[in-house]
């Protein structure tokens, strides 16, 4: 505590009066560019990642970035992913998983948390990804593991399809969503590229998205 302490203080000290006319213009409003749902992992600082200041991203943070299905746990994701795109309006979802991900882990190897009951029921929302994953043949762990947390994601934003919110987003062409990868490792972040069913690198050019093709509705 006493680093936090220390980094609170140069805060109020320090970055607070450098960044306070930024911030004034935050007071009365919050216009974020995206919802961005993470891992809890505290190596993964999504404004880090992504370059961005203070009202830039509306956040979600929870162990193995979950979204459950609309119904099966209305709580704070669920309330949350609501606000965002009908009080906020977002215009874009990013689902974020990340490599050497203990939640991960634990889904792929359930008995590992076997002792924590709580940890193992909110894993089972990864379970599409973990029979996905292991119908793969002759991966490597190394390769399971990464594989895992890229199911993950595809089934993290399936189970956004299910939000009334998203849904009649999506089909208003009013929201877009996004899957990425970050590697501890190297800093890299992939994108999944619905288009070529992979996840891919981003570059200004191209910025792959896992928004679904909108259903062609004739009146």
């Amino acid at each position: 505590m006493q680093e936090l302490t220390k980094g609170v203080l140069r805060f109020e000290t320090e970055i607070y009066p450098d960044k306070k006319e930024f911030l004034d213009r935050l007071i009365a409003r919050q216009d974020p560019h995206a919802l961005f749902i993470t891992c809890s992992d505290s190596r993964v600082v999504p404004n880090l990642i992504t370059d961005s200041e203070p009202g830039d991203l509306f956040t979600i943070r929870n162990a193995g970035n979950i979204v459950p299905p609309y119904g099966d746990v209305l709580g704070g994701v669920s309330a949350t992913i609501e606000y965002a795109v009908m009080a906020l309006g977002v215009p874009s979802i990013i689902v974020c998983g990340h490599t050497h991900c203990g939640a991960m882990d634990a889904a792929m190897h359930p008995e590992k948390v076997a002792n924590m009951p709580i940890v193992r029921s909110w894993l089972n929302h990864a379970e599409s990804a973990r029979r996905i994953v292991l119908g793969y043949e002759n991966l490597n762990p190394k390769q399971q593991a990464l594989v895992m947390v890229e199911e993950n994601v595809l089934a993290q934003l399936n189970h956004l399809h299910t939000h009334p919110s998203v849904a009649s987003a999506l089909a208003l062409g009013e929201l877009e969503l996004f899957g990425w990868v970050f590697d501890i490792e190297t800093g890299h972040v992939l994108s999944y590229d619905t288009e070529q069913g992979a996840f891919v690198p981003m570059s200004v050019d191209h910025i792959p998205t896992a928004t679904p093709r909108r259903r062609r509705r004739l009146l």
